[in-house]
């Protein structure tokens, strides 16, 4: 059995047999895509069936009332559409951009030198190897040419060292 449509129903089929070119057209006028624009006629009717009530059925007042929320929601879809950032699918103006600076980590590494400037050359070497190559306590101690103990103590002097150093420069606290 086929459920009956009601009065309301009723009224938007007809509105949309009977306003639907005319309302493409009219925002095809400011839209240049037929898919979004089919999207904001359906979006037109959409509000006009939820004020179904404000409806004035008399000939001419309906296209106009049509129209009227056809405008609004073209201005609600363009100035959405400008708070969103546009894609640059420009090659030549996306390498013009700048580049994230690096400033932080030059002045890093400037403030790392200067600690490391500040330690022996024992404890240079063994920072160098551990941190900086990244070789093991048994590997470092063959590179240096020292016991095992000794690149551990050293280490343990040396990050100490530079903890004092960072502390002098104003790094750390």
């Amino acid at each position: 059995m086929k459920k009956r449509a009601t009065p309301d129903e009723e009224l938007m089929t007809a509105l949309y047999t009977e306003h639907y070119a005319v309302l493409l057209s009219f925002i095809s006028r400011y839209v240049h895509d037929r898919h979004k624009a089919e999207d904001l006629v359906q979006e037109t009717l959409l509000r006009a069936w939820k004020h179904i009530d404000h409806l004035d059925t008399e000939p001419g007042r309906t296209r106009s009332y049509l129209l009227t929320i056809a405008r609004n929601v073209v201005t609600n879809a363009w100035r959405a559409e400008q708070r969103r950032p546009h894609l640059v699918a420009d090659e030549a103006a996306v390498n013009a951009m700048p580049s994230a600076d690096n400033v932080d980590q030059m002045v890093e590494g400037w403030l790392v030198a200067e600690a490391l400037q500040r330690l022996s050359a024992e404890h240079q070497a063994v920072v160098r190897a551990m941190y900086y190559e990244g070789q093991s306590v048994a590997d470092a101690a063959r590179k240096l040419a020292v016991p095992e103990g000794t690149v551990k103590s050293r280490a343990y002097y040396a990050v100490r060292a530079l903890r004092t150093a960072f502390e002098e420069m104003g790094v750390l606290r």
